[in-house]
């Protein structure tokens, strides 16, 4: 029987690596609001960026959460590559703030995804067994 109490609370590289990139997208994202991006008054994507960085590290002795550390960042990738505003802030170099919070928001949530995917794949490839 596997359960979360026989499983240890150790972080991997790949899953300390996923909750450093959600967080460093999440930074991406203030700064561009602080640059004058166009956000609304409570950024969707930096609170769900957070709350699965906060979920993914607290919640370390259990498998599932591994998941939310891919499911996020791909989410927001999606809608960030098909979304013209990111197009358009990354098109532009000449907003300083606006350009380099964009390169540093995709970057980061691309980090995240690849150490998510490599964390989730170690998690459930390690099973204690009883």
């Amino acid at each position: 029987m596997d359960s979360a109490i026989d499983r240890p609370t150790t972080w991997s590289a790949a899953g300390k690596l996923n909750v450093a990139g959600l967080v460093a997208a999440a930074a991406g994202i203030a700064i561009q609001i602080v640059s004058g991006a166009d956000y609304p008054t409570v950024p969707p994507g930096l609170i769900l960026l957070l709350a699965a960085a906060g979920l993914v590290a607290v919640g370390a002795r259990w498998r599932w959460t591994t998941i939310v550390g891919v499911v996020v960042p791909a989410f927001l990738l999606v809608g960030g590559a098909i979304a013209p505003q990111a197009r358009e802030q990354l098109g532009d170099p000449s907003q300083v703030g606006v350009f380099v919070g964009t390169a540093v928001q995709l970057l980061a949530m691309a980090v995240a995804l690849v150490a998510g995917l490599a964390a989730t794949w170690r998690s459930y490839r390690h099973r204690t067994t009883t």
